[in-house]
């Protein structure tokens, strides 16, 4: 029997799930049937479209013509219950933390039902605590995405992990590990257009990363004549440096080309300008998109926000902030993205962007006098504001957390001096994250609700705003 024929005879019975991903009955039009799954001894009553959406698996079983998409019991005898468990609460919504046994358990899961918002949900559990038993159980159920994940965070923190990997993990894993180059703390200057003679500004517009081993900073790249990072958007997406909008010369007019560095290729490319040119904007990347946030243009601080799809290189609109803002800390914590607001008197209000609804929500609003968050970045679950001292004292910056799983609010002891270390261009690289500043380079280790530093480095030498970021150069260019 064909493939079609085959659909049609199981429509007749049984819901199937169309190109869309809905569940079809040719009777009746949309039927969200309930649909029984045994793992062991566990009955677990199921929405059968959740299940067909969420799950490989499912989906191909309800279009395979198989007996099994008949019956209104499925029985998964290759499975624990508690990993199917895991894998519902994620698919609802939930963010479950998970203990070694679950992680083990709801990676299986995760590989034999092909559930990719389980397996995106284990890549954002990665730390330090347990990368490794990550890394050995994806390689065993072949998990290929949380695998490559989860050794490049292994490869981020060789210097702390490198002793238990060589114990513990078997060769061809090691060697996989070794294969990888770590990645490494850039920065670049803030630097308008440049004209074709201007040799003296040229030879300054560079993208510089820092050389751990050897304390050093070393050129990556030059800046393309064209391009502005004054004022402009900057990010890192799937390994490449984005480049929107920006401004020169005194008049603050707005730049209309857009650059993309390609890292594996050590190439500078045009890509198209979103539809509202815009300076003074937040640029941050997610799932093979950039988002435009906000900015400014002709001086006017706008709240339009454009989304770029780098598969077919086109920008759409997407939602507006909730009022014009320019400059906004923007971060992505657990595939999320977020933005600080600030509303007088002395309010930072923290929004997410939700992609499903073309919508931003209003997370958490906090309340500090005479402070308003400058920075945020994103740690696991945790999202960390630093914002300016009390009476805008920039010298000194004060840092809170907000727990996305509990809700909660919590201010870290002490205070982090702005001669040390700019907390206004911090990075996380796994459970560290730099700073710069002319000065020094800083990096702190995130353990809980406390930053402790642990490194000093050499310091940036540019003045002005500075743009940092995380690339992963290939080995020709390390």
């Amino acid at each position: 029997m064909s493939a079609h024929n085959s659909e049609s005879a199981v429509s007749d019975s049984c819901e199937l799930a169309d190109v869309g991903g809905s569940l079809t009955s040719s009777a009746s039009g949309l039927v969200p049937t309930k649909l029984t799954v045994v793992v062991g001894d566990t009955h677990f009553c199921e929405e059968k479209t959740l299940l067909v959406q969420s799950c490989d698996y499912f989906r191909a079983l309800y279009r395979s013509g198989m007996k099994e998409c008949r019956q209104q019991e499925i029985h998964l005898k290759s499975l624990r219950a508690r990993g199917f468990l895991i894998a519902l609460a994620v698919l609802r919504g939930e963010l479950p933390a998970l203990d070694a046994d679950d992680i083990v358990e709801a990676i299986e899961c995760a590989a034999f039902l092909q559930v990719a918002k389980l397996t995106k949900h284990l890549i954002e559990l990665i730390d330090s605590d347990n990368c490794l038993l990550m890394y050995h159980t994806a390689a065993t159920f072949g998990l290929m995405d949380l695998y490559h994940a989860a050794a490049l965070f292994i490869r981020d923190m060789y210097v702390d992990l490198e002793a238990e990997v060589r114990n513990t993990l078997p060769s061809e894993l090691i060697a996989y590990v070794d294969s990888l180059t770590p990645s490494v703390f850039v920065a670049v200057g803030a630097h308008v257009t440049c004209g074709v003679n201007e040799t003296v500004h040229v030879a300054s517009r560079t993208v510089c990363y820092l050389d751990e081993t050897g304390n050093n900073w070393k050129v990556l790249t030059d800046l393309p004549l064209e391009a502005s990072t004054s004022m402009a958007g900057v990010t890192v997406l799937d390994n490449n440096l984005y480049i929107i909008g920006g401004v020169h010369g005194v008049q603050k007019q707005v730049v209309d080309s857009c650059f993309c560095y390609s890292v594996e290729n050590n190439h500078w490319g045009r890509i198209a300008s979103p539809a509202q040119l815009r300076y003074n904007l937040s640029l941050v990347g997610a799932d093979s998109r950039l988002y435009a946030i906000g900015g400014e243009c002709d001086r006017t601080v706008m709240s339009s926000v454009e989304t770029y799809d780098v598969t077919t290189g086109l920008w759409t609109f997407a939602a507006h902030l909730p009022r014009p803002a320019a400059g906004v800390a923007c971060t992505k914590a657990m595939r999320r993205i977020f933005v600080c607001l600030w509303r007088p008197m002395e309010t930072t209000e923290i929004y997410e962007y939700v992609s499903a609804k073309d919508q931003w929500l209003l997370v958490t609003t906090l309340i500090r006098r005479q402070s308003y968050g400058h920075c945020m970045v994103g740690h696991r679950d945790n999202l960390y504001i630093m914002r300016n001292g009390p009476s805008d004292d920039f010298l000194r910056c004060l840092m809170d957390c907000y727990n996305l799983s509990s809700g909660q609010w919590s201010s870290l002891p002490g205070h982090f001096a702005n001669s040390k270390g700019s907390l206004f261009t911090a990075v996380v690289k796994s459970d560290s994250v730099f700073t710069l500043n002319r000065s020094m380079t800083l990096e702190y280790a995130v353990d809980g609700k406390t930053w402790k530093p642990r490194r000093q480095m050499k310091g940036f030498p540019r003045s002005g705003s500075v743009w940092t970021f995380l690339l992963r150069l290939p080995y020709a260019l390390v």
